[in-house]
């Protein structure tokens, strides 16, 4: 017999003694010494649960989110989707009814964790003063949470961009507390192509007249121009040319006319309509100095730091099975460094493909498509 699944807000939510699926919950913890040398005197985890841990805790799974996700995977019992609502509920391919699912939002972030929107001792906010952070950082924080719900080892961690990294760095870090470890269109390392990349979105938050230095808090004004031109470029290395070509082309947006006699007052194609409101809606729900922090954090992607090497670290994942995917069409994170990872993994592994025309973003939009390989970690 079916019942009817209740659904809750945030507020409504808080005022119950428990938890229920998809609502963020809050896990305070002591003082934390970044990679750096840094430390702040507390730090707090927002993070989201869905299922029952098990009485043996063996039926755990950590789900790390990219750049600008967070925590909330699937809606639960909130009244907001999630951005893997297709991959993890009740007898989906994450079975909610047979698997506890965690999901942090990363150290830095602005949904829940400590970031430098935060306040210091005093009240005020951390802004420029916030710790650089590393991904590293992050995963050790996370397994605080994991100690303080009673989960020593997880069945698997998965992610996908950022949330892939985070979920090898957990392998590397933590490898006796990690069973499998799905990473998808992600690498060991970034990039000099990817720090390119993020370097033009850090600075375009920097040169923002209303940035201040990072301490913008108590302004009238934000830094969105800066965090709205950061948004356009990496949403640009996201997709593909022939995508945005097949959806947009050379046509105008509306009755705006692109070509004008004054280049002030020309109007505009449609991909830069379609940037324009990718802009506006990050600059919406996303803090600039936490893009910056979490940005930086996937530059300094590294799992060999403070390893003898690169295949020193990946050899302390022995007794860790891996599942490596990549989106075909990927032009951030190119298929041939997923290639590269699989090859230098302790095993021998094979390279699973997301095929789609639209790019980086396929391990979001299309991850249905490893739904046969993932039920052989989550039969």
């Amino acid at each position: 017999m079916e019942t009817d699944v209740v659904l809750y807000d945030s507020e409504t939510a808080a005022t119950l003694d428990y938890a229920p699926d998809g609502i963020l919950q809050h896990l305070t913890t002591g003082p934390y010494t970044f990679e750096t040398g840094a430390t702040l005197p507390q730090m707090v985890i927002g993070y989201e649960t869905w299922g029952t841990l098990n009485a043996e805790a063996s039926n755990a799974v950590f789900i790390a989110h990219a750049l600008t996700g967070d925590s909330h995977v699937a809606r639960g019992a909130s009244t907001e989707p999630g951005w893997w609502d297709v991959l993890v509920g009740p007898g989906k391919t994450v079975d909610t009814d047979r698997y506890f699912v965690v999901a942090a939002n990363m150290l830095g972030g602005c949904s829940g964790s400590t970031g430098p929107a935060s306040p210091d001792p005093t009240g005020v906010a951390w802004g420029s003063r916030f710790p650089f952070t590393t991904i590293k950082d992050s995963v050790r924080v996370e397994a605080r949470l994991a100690d303080e719900l009673g989960i020593k080892t997880w069945h698997a961690v998965l992610g996908g961009s950022l949330g892939g990294a985070r979920a090898l760095e957990w392998a590397i870090e933590f490898p006796e507390r990690v069973r499998q470890c799905v990473v998808v269109a992600a690498t060991a390392e970034a990039s000099a192509e990817q720090i390119a990349f993020a370097q033009v979105q850090t600075a375009a938050i920097r040169l923002d007249p209303d940035f201040a230095g990072g301490d913008y808090y108590s302004n009238d004004r934000v830094p969105s121009a800066g965090l709205g031109i950061a948004r356009r470029l990496a949403h640009i290395t996201y997709r593909t040319a022939s995508e945005l070509d097949v959806r947009f082309g050379r046509a105008a947006q509306g009755e705006e006319q692109p070509i004008s006699s004054h280049g002030r007052d020309r109007g505009r194609y449609q991909v830069e309509s379609y940037l324009d409101h990718q802009a506006d809606k990050l600059a919406g729900r996303f803090d600039a100095n936490s893009y910056l922090v979490l940005t930086e954090a996937l530059m300094s992607h590294d799992v060999g730091r403070g390893h003898a090497s690169l295949e020193a670290a990946l050899e302390r994942t022995q007794g860790v099975q891996f599942l490596v995917a990549a989106v075909d069409s990927d032009r951030l994170y190119w298929p041939e460094q997923s290639e590269q990872l699989a090859k230098m993994l302790p095993g021998d592994y094979k390279v699973e493909y997301i095929s789609t025309p639209i790019g980086h973003d396929g391990f979001l939009t299309d991850i249905e498509q490893l739904s046969e390989p993932l039920r052989e970690i989550f039969s």
